[in-house]
């Protein structure tokens, strides 16, 4: 027999708290969903068409799902605000609140930025560089320079790119020598690499390429990869590919972000923003596999390009170019010395290390397909 007494004060309690706990998640439901959402105003150097420009909105789409809608970055094309040259200035200056580019685009505010993508770095592919950059001291040295140059940004390395090629030419390119005289694109320190081996060199953004050389402005060009050179469309110029090039064999993006709008966010939003990049990169390295590869494929069987490996003489007297070229930098800046020591003393150890225990896939491949 149940007391009457006892029971009747406590499911009058249990009805009361029941209503209090659903008059709380009525009160609190709509904070949450009426939470102001952060909008970051962002701009790739890339044309919208390019894979570059979709890489940019892969790092937005991951950020914007992880902050759960407090933050929104919309990523507009080279061009919307800035152009492609003057797009980290204007995160400096607070016009864009982050952007995604590469570092060699700043080469003109210091060469040492340009260590990050151009030349042979002592043998290290974009990965390895990364890693130098992430446990080798690279991030402290570029947060230097930035602060150096008076740079109100925050920057995030991410992305390994393949080796890219040397480019595309009218026919191909047998030796060194056939590079004098040609009017051909590239950027950083490349520029110095192929001005050394006599070639008339102008940089220009991604965009402008396929004009340029449609108009004979350039004879010859490099960009990237597979994907971005037949979207922006180099098979309408060109049909001559050369693979393979010390000029460019371990670049990486950035991603930027003004230092006060990043430094006014939650810890929590910054650590997304900050550890978004490391998703990202590993996604935007997975996929170039699968996209680059297709499209090789497809530039030689629909667009007919052919393509010719580099000689051997070419990518010695490339290293020969960037020895005279770093000495040079290395004696008249300071910084530039800085940077290149630490790589040298991470590659030395990290490179040899890949060599002597990653074994050669070539063997294998070459077992199953060309048997």
């Amino acid at each position: 027999m149940s007391d009457t007494k006892n029971t009747s004060p406590r499911r009058k309690f249990l009805k009361n708290a029941a209503v209090g706990s659903a008059g709380a998640a009525a009160m609190g439901f709509p904070m949450i969903s009426s939470a102001q959402t952060i909008n970051l105003r962002f701009q790739s150097t890339w044309p919208a068409k390019d894979i570059f420009h979709e890489y940019a909105n892969d790092y937005a789409t991951k950020v914007n799902a992880m902050s759960g809608g407090r933050l929104k970055i919309e990523v507009l094309p080279a061009g919307s605000v800035v152009k492609a040259f003057d797009m980290l200035d204007a995160v400096s200056s607070g016009t864009l609140d982050g952007g995604h580019g590469v570092l060699a685009y700043w080469y003109g505010k210091s060469p040492a930025l340009a260590l990050w993508g151009s030349g042979p770095a002592f043998g290290m592919d974009a990965n390895t560089l990364l890693s130098w950059n992430q446990y080798g001291g690279g991030q402290q040295l570029l947060n230097e320079i930035y602060n150096d140059l008076k740079l109100d940004v925050v920057s995030f390395p991410y992305g390994p790119m393949p080796t890219q090629p040397l480019g595309w030419f009218k026919k191909p390119i047998a030796k060194a020598d056939d590079l004098k005289g040609l009017k051909y694109r590239t950027v950083g320190l490349s520029i110095e690499i192929f001005t050394d081996m006599g070639a008339s060199v102008q940089a220009l953004p991604g965009g402008e390429i396929i004009p340029a050389m449609d108009r004979g402005v350039l004879d010859a060009a490099e960009f990237n990869n597979a994907t971005s050179d037949r979207i922006l469309g180099f098979p309408d110029v060109s049909k001559i590919c050369m693979l393979q090039s010390f000029h460019q064999s371990s670049e990486q993006f950035e991603i930027i972000f003004n230092k006060k709008k990043y430094s006014s966010l939650p810890a929590d939003l910054q650590a997304i923003l900050s550890y978004g990049t490391q998703a990202a990169s590993a996604d935007m390295s997975w996929k170039a596999i699968d996209r680059y590869s297709k499209d090789f494929s497809e530039l030689q069987t629909k667009d007919k390009v052919k393509f010719y490996a580099t000689p051997k003489s070419i990518l010695v007297a490339q290293l020969n170019a960037w020895d005279k070229i770093i000495a040079k930098k290395a004696a008249e800046i300071p910084m530039f010395k800085k940077v290149l020591d630490s790589q040298k003393a991470f590659a030395q150890r990290a490179v040899r290390w890949d060599l002597l225990v990653n074994v050669d896939m070539k063997l294998a491949y070459d077992h199953y397909f060309k048997g």
